[in-house]
């Protein structure tokens, strides 16, 4: 008996070490004898006690060093009766042997366990217990090391955790039971074997082991490694690995722990599969749109063969065929209605959506003469617009930085290395979620060979050169075009064409129309810092759109018409003649509104809910839905028969050349929108039903064939009715049954099942009837699914030439949605000049001297946003005279605010707008330059004032003296006397060498004498008007005495208030109230008195210096004649 019980009590020992002790009746459970056999019992009651009455709980093993320790009570309960010298065991604790590890149990008859129980007259019991307890600590000492190495032995390992997952989860056939799995001895550890592999393979482990599915996943993830892959399965799209891991955390859903590397990485060996997360099918272009405007590449693997087809085939026992359908981005993901630059809540100003390559090579130079050659090729999928430039650039890659800011795009592909200033550049452009682009930019790129230039070359030339085989003059006009790009530009466009095959976007080349350089000199070009400094798209405060000059003008109604008033405002033309028409057609609008012409415009733009430009692009790249397709093509439709009696420009009613060519644009659409839309059927069209899509008379010989196909197996399903009934001896006729999608079943009641055939195959059933599939049906329902998947098929194919022979006429479909963004935008215009106070600019011919005239004049969007309106201000610049203002005045007194307000006022002219003022004249300015504001750039590594006159440096090398240029506080970066210098040499150069329009901020007093000094008035003096009064009545310090009290009293007399009229008035403010200005933000009282004591100290004794200096003259002038006489003059007059 005791060997039997060996291997149970050994299983107990492994078992109970892992689980805290119970008790029963105040005794511990695991309190065992010594021997299965006490030498003191006489009559065998205790060796007949485990066989006869087994315990109903198994006893567990002793084990003091868990805590449960009540030996004291144990004591007490086992106490026998006076007389009685027997042990006695605990009830329902059956005895057992004790391990024969244990000395305790050879060395003494009743064992260590039950000694404590025993009652010994002779000695004292409290020393029995101490002997017992150390000779127990021996032993559980002993027990738990045996324990410990067995623990390590099972958990120490790689797979021991997934061993303990298999055997107490998996219960495979092969895997010991629980129980057996713990029953060798601890002692021996050779003894120990690992568990059976289960049946199921581990996924990741070797490639042999992989499910053929997964082989087919890293067959695809190994070519995509930077791709994040959405792998259609079954009725789920799925992620695994370390896409997974991404995509939880990009999309808040669950990721399944699991292996998160795709190769066989010695980390994560223990683990059996790959980590994975999913999404329902019908969420995918929501999911996949999150990922990409998180900045993510991502692909779309679908099953590309059906079930049907596929059980008809002959890889029916292989996995489904899967392969990379769609790969998105940001620049390129035009597969949704959605767009991606929509700016959100928080986020700055949306990005254009260009996909922008860029080349760099070094030419000449280094240091601050650096020179590099720059290439660059910038793509909107979504709407078609291509825009290339080549060009030179300096030393602070102002050129660079002028064109990613117009061109605002949202993904950069750099082909080769980059220098080190082009490279801070593009990481301080992209890198910033709240610097410029109002979103962090992805960037991606490419090796440049070293004969990049020659291959790049010549595969653009066989890329054009396919297009001319089927093609027209067009392309062939287009193949000379390109071909004449400068070699860093064919470098782009080949990288381009190459990055846009990956994505199926590469025929986005053949559209000629939208091929534009961008430095094409039809437009004003502004750089990057006057778009900034002058709050063109976005404020300076927040980075957000409200509060900009495009918030103030933008009141469009369409999404493709607030794209065109991006594109005007931030290129005011330079074409006087095209200036001239684009302000008629706003003021012919702004007199004809609540006319009927008018309204009727503005209802068909009202009425646009579809982003029509998007849309078409969509229709060209084939991806387009069809019920968009629908809505598309019937909002053309709308817009053509508005329009259909207008034969020619006359019939529009407009005189306006611009408004009638947009209007005579629209109903020559009329004719090819409408042949498409017969062939639709538009309710099928709506629901997005494939197989009525097409009118009868439209269908494809193929759709035809297998629709009839169907029909004719589903009627042989029909006659095989009455076969089926014959065979179960039914003269009433019988029907089918469709039970859980399960169609064309036949239901027998369980009462005939004796005449069922057993050729018959059940598929369902309940208590009363059992339903049946024949052999005919079965057949029949195969060739019906396969000829619905040819169908399906068949159905595609044919939308797909349907949308083929849309984009055929791409162009004119282009141009009319062109013709009504113009629309758009000049009723936006014609909305803005109704508000009260604004004018018609007038502009002089362009051979008349460079002028700027304002009457008053006021801020676009200051008068929006101050709640008590804008003090307007009236100006005049002119050559000869006065080519530039030198404008003074004291902090906060409105400087900034004035040489903003004409620069904008000047852009608003250009781009053919109305402009806030009584009355402007000028002539068109080639370029508006601005030096504005503090900042350094740390990205580039500039210091403050290094950004002030590299700014100023790139104004003095591109001004005209056809510009306007405005400086802001040149040379406050630096110490006074060089501050002052550089302004005055600068204001001078552009006086008389550029003899540019300027506006000169400064409180340098002393550049005041400039305006003398170069004579014919080209300087003049202006200054924003205040008054300033002394405020005698109010106390400075109660609590001052001593130095502090006098200081107080002192200051008593030039405490002043200072009250700004926000007025611009010729003359020079000599001071300009910093102390004011400390005091409105609040600097502490007495600072502020100890500053205005140190500011008239100053004064006193520059005052006192000159006085002194002119008294030398005068004394030079009596001694020595009147040379110095004008030197005297000047001196006189300054103090």
């Amino acid at each position: 008996m005791a060997g039997s019980s060996k291997p149970t009590e050994k299983k107990q020992v492994t078992l109970t070490s892992f689980f805290t002790p119970k008790t029963i009746n105040g005794l511990s459970q695991r309190v065992q004898s010594s021997s299965a056999r006490p030498a003191s019992n006489s009559d065998g009651a205790a060796t007949a006690s485990p066989a006869h009455e087994p315990s109903r709980k198994r006893p567990l093993q002793e084990n003091t060093d868990k805590g449960n320790e009540t030996p004291d009570r144990a004591i007490k309960r086992a106490k026998p009766k006076a007389g009685d010298d027997k042990p006695k065991t605990p009830p329902r604790v059956a005895a057992r042997p004790s391990p024969p590890s244990s000395p305790v149990a050879k060395a003494s008859n009743p064992g260590g366990r039950t000694e404590k129980y025993v009652y010994d007259a002779t000695h004292s019991s409290n020393l029995m217990a101490e002997d017992d307890i150390e000779d127990e600590d021996a032993a559980a000492r002993r027990e738990k090391d045996a324990l410990h190495k067995k623990f390590v032995k099972k958990l120490g390992h790689p797979d021991s955790m997934a061993m303990m997952r298999r055997r107490n989860f998996q219960a495979d056939a092969e895997t010991t039971p629980v129980d057996g799995d713990d029953a060798e001895g601890g002692e021996d550890p050779d003894e120990e074997e690992p568990a059976p592999p289960s049946k199921t393979k581990k996924k990741g482990a070797k490639t042999g082991k992989l499910t053929p599915m997964e082989t087919q996943f890293l067959e695809i993830k190994r070519k995509h490694m930077d791709t994040i892959l959405i792998v259609e399965v079954g009725y789920k799209f799925r992620f695994f690995g370390e896409d997974a891991r991404i995509a939880a955390k990009e999309l808040s859903i669950m990721c399944i722990p699991g292996k998160f590397r795709y190769d066989e990485h010695p980390s994560e060996a223990h683990i059996d599969r790959f980590a994975s997360a999913s999404i329902p099918v019908h969420r995918l272009s929501v999911h996949a749109k999150r990922l990409v405007a998180a900045g993510h590449k991502v692909g779309v693997v679908r099953q590309i063969e059906t079930a049907a087809l596929k059980k008809a085939g002959d890889n029916r026992n292989a996995p489904f065929v899967r392969k990379l359908t769609n790969v998105y981005t940001k620049g390129t993901y035009i597969d949704e209605n959605g767009e991606l630059d929509q700016p959100g809540e928080n986020t700055g100003a949306p990005s254009g959506g260009y996909l922008l390559c860029l080349t760099e090579t070094p030419t000449k130079g280094a240091g601050t003469d650096e020179k590099v050659e720059v290439g660059i090729i910038a793509v909107q999928p979504a709407t078609g617009d291509i825009i290339y430039d080549g060009f030179q650039d300096g030393f602070m890659r102002r050129d660079i930085e002028t064109r990613l800011l117009h061109i605002s795009p949202c993904e950069f592909l750099i082909v080769g290395e980059l220098t080190k200033n082009t490279e801070k550049i593009i990481q301080h452009l992209s890198g910033s979620s709240t610097n410029v682009f109002g979103d962090r930019s992805r960037v991606e790129r490419i090796p440049k060979s070293r004969t990049m230039a020659v291959e790049a070359a010549s595969h653009v030339t066989q890329f054009y050169a396919g297009k001319l085989k089927d093609s027209d003059e067009r392309s062939a006009g287009l193949l000379e075009k390109v071909l004449k790009l400068p070699e860093s530009v064919t470098i782009c466009l080949s990288a381009m064409i190459t990055h846009l095959t990956e994505y199926g976007l590469e025929h986005i080349f053949d559209l000629t129309k939208y091929f534009q350089s961008f430095s094409t000199r039809q437009h004003m070009l502004i750089n990057g810092t006057t778009l900034e400094s002058l709050e063109v798209y976005r404020n300076a405060t927040d980075h957000s759109e409200k509060g900009s000059l495009l918030w103030a003008l933008d009141k469009t109604k369409t999404r493709f018409g607030q794209r065109q008033l991006r594109k005007w405002i931030g290129r005011p033309l330079l074409d006087q003649q095209e200036v001239e028409r684009r302000v008629c057609a706003v003021e012919e609008l702004l007199e004809g509104q609540s006319t009927m012409k008018v309204d009727k415009l503005a209802g068909m733009l009202n009425s646009i809910k579809a982003d029509l430009e998007r849309s078409l692009i969509r229709i060209y790249y084939g991806k387009c839905t069809r019920p968009e397709l629908l809505s598309t093509l019937k909002t053309l439709q709308k817009i053509a028969m508005e329009f259909a009696r207008v034969k020619s420009p006359a019939d529009t009613g407009f005189k306006s050349p611009l408004i009638s060519e947009s209007i005579y644009a629209l109903p020559a659409i009329g004719d090819i929108v409408t042949s498409y839309l017969d062939k639709i059927n538009p309710e099928a069209a709506r629901k997005d039903d494939k197989y009525t899509f097409f009118r009868d008379e439209e269908e494809t010989e193929d759709i035809t064939d297998h629709k009839l196909g169907i029909a004719a197996v589903e009627q042989d399903l029909d006659d095989h009715l009455k076969d089926a009934a014959a065979k179960l001896s039914k003269k009433s006729p019988i029907t089918y049954v469709t039970v859980a999608g399960i169609e064309y079943l036949i239901e027998v009641s369980n009462t005939d099942l004796k005449r069922v055939p057993a050729s018959w195959a059940k598929i369902s059933g309940t208590k009363k009837v059992s339903r049946f599939h024949t052999p005919q049906v079965m057949r029949w329902i195969n060739e019906r699914d396969q000829h619905k998947e040819a169908l399906a098929a068949a159905c595609d194919a044919a939308f797909t030439a349907l949308l083929e022979s849309i984009a055929a006429n791409y162009q004119p479909l282009r141009d009319a949605v062109a013709s009504l963004a113009t629309l758009d935008c000049l009723l936006s215009f014609a909305q803005v000049a109704a508000l009260p106070g604004y004018s018609k600019p007038t502009f002089l011919p362009i051979t008349a001297p460079p002028t700027i005239s304002i009457t008053e004049g006021r801020h676009p969007v200051a008068e929006h946003t101050l709640p008590n309106g804008y003090i307007p201000f009236t100006t005049s610049l002119a050559s000869p005279a006065p080519l530039a203002h030198l404008i003074t005045g004291p902090n906060m007194g409105g400087k900034s605010s004035y040489v903003r307000a004409v620069a904008l006022l000047v852009l608003l002219a250009q781009v053919g707008s109305f402009v806030p003022a009584t009355a402007m004249t000028l002539t068109l300015s080639d370029a508006i330059h601005t030096r504005m504001g503090a900042q350094d750039n740390l990205f580039a590594g500039e210091s403050t004032f290094m950004v002030e006159v590299s700014e100023t440096a790139a104004i003095l090398r591109s001004a005209t003296p056809r510009s306007l240029v405005v400086l802001d506080e040149l040379g406050r970066g630096t110490s006074t006397h060089d501050g002052a210098a550089i302004a005055h040499a600068v204001l001078e150069h552009m006086a008389c060498e550029t003899q540019c329009l300027t506006l000169f901020i400064t409180h340098y007093q002393s550049l005041a004498r400039v305006a003398e000094g170069l004579g014919d008035g080209r300087v003049k003096n202006v200054h924003m008007r205040f008054t300033a009064h002394r405020r005698s009545d109010k106390a400075i310090d109660a609590h001052a005495h001593g130095d502090d009290a006098a200081i107080g009293e002192e200051d008593a007399d030039e405490d002043e208030e200072i009250t700004f009229l926000y007025e611009v008035a010729e003359g020079v403010a000599h001071r300009s109230y910093g102390l004011n200005v400390a005091r409105l933000a609040r600097i502490p009282r007495k600072v502020l008195a100890v500053a205005a004591l140190k500011s008239r100290e100053m004064e006193d004794e520059m005052k006192a210096r000159r006085l002194r200096g002119a008294a030398r003259l005068l004394e030079d002038v009596l001694h020595h004649g009147p040379d110095q006489l004008d030197h005297l003059i000047s001196s006189m007059e300054q103090l």
